[in-house]
């Protein structure tokens, strides 16, 4: 592993551990093993290592949420593939999900919080974009696709952050019944 991704696997690690603002530019370069200008010539700050950090792990997730979020015509499925690919992210990279979901419930001024808003505006416009396409299918949706979107993410990333409590923080298994599971509710509630 190079120095660039050494600090930003030891960045990830402390500020899952510990949170953004508890961390110390001094502490990450000296469990990465650099100096502090090694540090500073990769990412010129801590909040520049945090926009590296969640534009690199952020984008190729967009990327397939992008891409599941594609709605051809059967929201049902679209949803559990939707739902499906944020499971997988959260198995794949469950210290990265618990740090989006800390850094999102930052205070509104905090940096940290503004490093991510462009991820979780970004979210929030793939999942909205279904109701949007799969408005003509429900007369109800109209006029309604944000609150349905926003009220789709909350149940899944909710889900999702109970499950790793419970598992102690980074197991997470999911099945496709369970996400089924999950979509169904969430549509009982649309359709009543």
């Amino acid at each position: 592993m190079d120095n660039r991704e050494m600090i930003l696997e030891t960045a990830l690690d402390l500020f899952y551990a510990r949170g953004y603002d508890a961390v110390g530019v001094q502490e990450i370069a000296e469990r990465s093993g650099v100096t502090k200008p090694t540090l500073y010539y990769y990412f010129k700050s801590k909040y520049g290592l945090l926009e590296q950090l969640l534009e690199g792990r952020g984008e190729a997730f967009m990327e397939r949420l992008h891409r599941a979020c594609t709605y051809e015509g059967d929201l049902r499925n679209t949803l559990c593939t939707a739902a499906g690919e944020l499971v997988s992210f959260a198995e794949k990279e469950p210290k990265f999900y618990a740090l989006f979901l800390a850094l999102y419930h930052s205070a509104r001024e905090n940096e940290a919080y503004q490093a991510v808003r462009p991820l979780v505006l970004r979210l929030q416009q793939e999942v909205e974009q279904i109701f949007v396409s799969a408005a003509g299918l429900l007369g109800n949706m109209r006029g309604r696709q944000r609150q349905f979107s926003l009220g789709f993410i909350g149940l899944i990333l909710f889900d999702i952050k109970m499950r790793l409590e419970t598992s102690g923080g980074l197991r997470l298994t999911v099945s496709q019944e369970e996400i089924n599971s999950l979509v169904h509710q969430f549509m009982h509630g649309i359709y009543s």
